[in-house]
């Protein structure tokens, strides 16, 4: 082999300082764009239990122009999909899926009758899983619309 070809050939590969730096520039975007990933993360699970607290309550109104009430605490959200027993005037299933858990893995909580107003409550405890909190740890809740 030539001087030439040899010289080409160190040239056209990769040095570790280089491959270093562009590990280093990856490490350091990453650092800085996971954090703003997760926190849309946390956001969008919030998102999608209001949504699904408001499919709840469209088929609570549903079943109730149907059956002339709401299921009790007891029947819950189930009523949606299966008929409770001596319940002639049931059209359903009110959901087309069966009732999924809250986008933290939890089942929602439901009560009949409600202790805010007319129509049941729907709530789910957020990322925490505990009454209350702030942020994403707020209970998503049916009474409030945030």
């Amino acid at each position: 082999m030539n001087k030439t070809r040899i010289g080409r050939r160190r040239r056209a590969g990769v040095t570790l300082i280089e491959m270093l730096v562009v590990v280093t520039i990856i490490a350091l975007f990453a650092a800085l764009v996971a954090p703003r990933m997760l926190k849309r993360s946390d956001t969008a699970r919030v998102t999608a239990a209001r949504a699904q607290i408001n499919s709840f309550m469209t088929a609570l109104g549903a079943y109730k122009l149907d059956t002339g009430l709401f299921p009790s605490t007891e029947q819950g959200l189930q009523a949606l999909r299966v008929k409770p027993q001596g319940l002639d005037q049931w059209q359903g299933p009110y959901l087309p899926q069966e009732i999924p858990v809250d986008p933290w893995g939890r089942p929602y909580t439901y009560k009949f009758p409600g202790e805010h107003g007319d129509e049941p409550d729907i709530i789910s405890l957020g990322a925490d899983g505990q009454p209350g909190g702030e942020s994403i740890n707020a209970d998503v809740v049916s009474w409030k619309s945030q």
